[in-house]
């Protein structure tokens, strides 16, 4: 065990003396996470809409009101009259205008006739997040419109009462456990690969294959020394983020302690798979080649950003063998949930077994020749 311990100590005085090391894994991944969960998730609000009344009757000046409504209070639209449809929707290609309301002539006699009566929604379908925003609006509102009468103390259907199981989650609460999994892969790759790399590209690597050390004992200690590293910045990620996120009570022992566990369990599955990917690998430019794509095939196929079940099945398969994937589970359990271990045991097992099996086949794959 002691020449475990000496090559994690030798790792770890190593990182000690760059810093610049350890601010890259802790910071720029905090800068994600405030910059993304800002910049995602949030109500669309202020869109302009150009409104052309072309009926001038009571019927249409009641949804003239309904949209003031909406307007001031809900602030998802402002509205722009106009009296020429064709220079509303010019205003529309041109990025004037977010949509285009349109209350046909005659609307407000269909209306009194119940002739189908209909307005017209022309959206910029280019962005599918301000689409979906103003329909949600402009059905709404034309539900309200369409509800003359006060509603009857006894409905007369079966109706949906929505019951929801946990307080409001904000996008960034949501990005948190991605973002905390992400600074895990940085270190790992920095910390770990990155690090072994060089040290075989300037001929360090040879002080070990002349003293007694087995291949697991140089691999165990290479893994827990990045270990060490990627706990670290998962943990200041993780209470800080937590902090900048709003979670409640983020600084809960028991909580805590639980994400620890997370921690080491994603720690160890993915410094193991780093370091499995680099042990044959002697060019240094390698891994940073492969640093990028790395991040995206393992990150954005996780859950971290987006649903799992709304990716295709090829997708849902990286999702299936991808570590990232079950860390984020984890982590999203105990911070957004608060959940015990036994939500999280599923994830913690497929976690161990991974890192199991990449150190396994590392110590397979090294070999002790120059």
């Amino acid at each position: 065990m002691h020449r475990i311990l000496a090559i994690i100590e030798r790792d770890l005085r190593r990182f000690r003396r760059s810093p610049t090391l350890i601010v890259v894994a802790m910071v720029l991944p905090i800068v994600q996470l405030v910059v993304l969960g800002n910049a995602f998730g949030s109500k669309l609000k202020k869109l302009r809409i150009g409104l052309i009344d072309q009926d001038r009757g009571m019927e249409a000046v009641k949804i003239r009101e309904l949209c003031q409504a909406i307007t001031a209070n809900a602030h998802t639209f402002d509205t722009v009259a106009y009296t020429d449809l064709r220079q509303a929707l010019s205003d529309l290609r041109n990025g004037r205008l977010n949509g285009v309301l349109n209350i046909p002539p005659n609307f407000s006699r269909r209306v009194l006739a119940q002739n189908a009566p209909r307005v017209a929604l022309v959206e910029d379908n280019t962005d599918q997040f301000v689409v979906s925003s103003l329909e949600g609006a402009f059905s709404g509102l034309m539900r309200a419109y369409a509800q003359k009468d006060p509603e009857p103390r006894v409905p007369p259907a079966a109706t949906l009462s929505v019951v929801e199981l946990y307080p409001y989650v904000p996008y960034i609460q949501y990005l948190l456990p991605g973002t905390i999994v992400l600074a895990i892969f940085i270190t790992a790759m920095i910390g770990g690969g990155i690090i072994y790399i060089d040290d075989k590209a300037r001929g360090l690597h040879e002080g070990y294959l002349v003293t007694p050390i087995s291949k697991f004992e140089l691999i165990a200690g290479f893994n827990l020394a990045g270990t060490v590293k990627a706990m670290l910045a998962g943990s200041v990620l993780t209470i800080v983020g937590s902090l900048i996120a709003g979670i409640y009570h983020p600084l809960d022992p028991a909580r805590l302690a639980k994400l620890l566990l997370v921690i080491l369990s994603a720690s160890l599955a993915l410094i193991s798979m780093t370091f499995l990917m680099m042990v044959r690998v002697n060019d240094p430019l390698v891994p940073r080649a492969t640093f990028g794509v790395l991040n995206t095939l393992l990150f954005f196929p996780s859950g971290a950003v987006y649903p799992i079940q709304a990716f295709p099945r090829w997708m849902q398969a990286i999702a299936t063998v991808d570590p990232f994937t079950y860390a984020v589970a984890a982590f999203k359990s105990l911070l957004l949930k608060n959940t015990g271990l036994t939500a999280i045991s599923g994830d913690l097992a497929f976690l161990l077994i991974f890192a199991t099996i990449m150190m396994g086949s590392a110590t397979l794959l090294f070999r002790r020749t120059l």
